[in-house]
């Protein structure tokens, strides 16, 4: 993968601020600008998106959300434990030869459609 460090700390930097605002996973800005404004393969996105989000986003804007009593820590909690079971199985999935990137963007895409079609419509 050929690094594009200025365009890939501009997607960084527009992934935390996202995250800080909408709580969103950075992984909804970091792998569509990495696979449509960079071309880069849409396997090799998730997996470098997974590995840039283990720590930094997360944890330095929650402290934040806490510190304004914004957090359900039980919540918060059950959600991570589960996560990490659903991530395990997406990862297995995803990285199943009968799986390609084509795929792999396909899904993603309806997947993207889908949660902001509910956001528009239903109050």
């Amino acid at each position: 993968m050929p690094i594009f460090w200025g365009q890939l700390a501009i997607i960084g930097l527009t992934a935390g601020l996202a995250g800080g605002l909408f709580g969103i996973g950075g992984g909804a800005i970091l792998v569509p600008a990495m696979v449509l404004g960079l071309g880069i393969d849409q396997k090799l996105a998730t997996g470098t998106s997974l590995a840039a989000q283990v720590l930094p986003i997360g944890l330095l804007g929650a402290l934040v959300y806490y510190r304004n009593g914004n957090v359900e820590l039980r919540s918060a909690g059950l959600l991570a434990l589960t996560m990490v079971g659903g991530s395990f199985l997406g990862a297995l999935f995803a990285n199943q030869p009968y799986v390609s990137s084509d795929l792999m963007k396909k899904l993603y895409g309806v997947f993207l459609l889908a949660i902001g079609l509910r956001y528009l419509v239903v109050r």
